[in-house]
């Protein structure tokens, strides 16, 4: 009966004879577990208002024409690449994408690529092992890792190292990171949202962006 029940829903199962101290303790879980849930899914229901695709502001011709591919793209796991000036509000745009899709109760991750310098962004992205660079004394998991089943948004995409473009088209291609100084792949399901106020053919042209991740990253546009 207690198998039955717990498969039913039960919080918990007592025994008889029942000890006042254990009943009252488990009611105290229950209650406080139950407001937990009620406070998760308020918070979720803020969330989705602040960042509602109804929520953006904008009469122009071009953000009307924004707001219909964002409706469009939100329902999908489709990769997007964003492209606009500072402070037109392109992660504004990545948060609604994310909050508006089947991904909403999963993580969202924003990285800030220029804002990271070139010796430590592949660790931010990617992760570390014990021992793979002078200070790496314990495992430290990635945004990748740490974003898995959600949404990551790569906001000034344009200034990631080469090297580091590489391993993001891996991530696109195969699904899967690998931690720096381990040889064991893992499996990843993270939906990128890029972003930059950059021309990337013209940085193309000069040799400062892969074209094969260009055309990876600009699924949607």
């Amino acid at each position: 009966s207690a198998v039955e029940a717990m498969k039913e829903g039960a919080f918990d199962y007592l025994t008889k004879p029942l000890d006042k101290d254990t009943l009252l303790l488990t009611v105290k879980r229950a209650v406080e577990r139950s407001t937990l849930i009620k406070e998760n899914l308020q918070l979720q229901r803020a969330l989705y208002d602040k960042f509602s695709i109804e929520g953006i502001v904008g009469s122009s011709r071009k953000m009307r024409e924004a707001i219909e591919v964002m409706k469009k793209v939100s329902s999908t796991s489709a990769t997007v690449l964003i492209i606009g000036e500072s402070g037109t509000g392109k992660e504004l745009m990545a948060r609604a994408i994310h909050y508006n899709s089947p991904r909403r109760t999963k993580p969202f991750t924003a990285v800030n690529c220029a804002a990271i310098p070139e010796n430590l962004i592949e660790s931010e992205l990617f992760g570390y092992e014990p021992g793979a660079f002078t200070g790496a004394t314990s495992r430290s998991i990635g945004l990748f890792e740490a974003t898995n089943g959600g949404t990551i948004f790569l906001d000034e995409i344009g200034d990631l190292p080469l090297v580091t473009q590489s391993k993001i088209l891996r991530v696109l291609q195969d699904k899967e990171i690998r931690r720096i100084g381990s040889r064991e792949s893992i499996k990843v399901d993270v939906r990128i949202i890029s972003a930059t106020n950059r021309e990337l053919e013209k940085e193309i042209i000069k040799k400062n962006f892969r074209e094969d991740l260009y055309y990876r990253l600009k699924v949607i546009t």
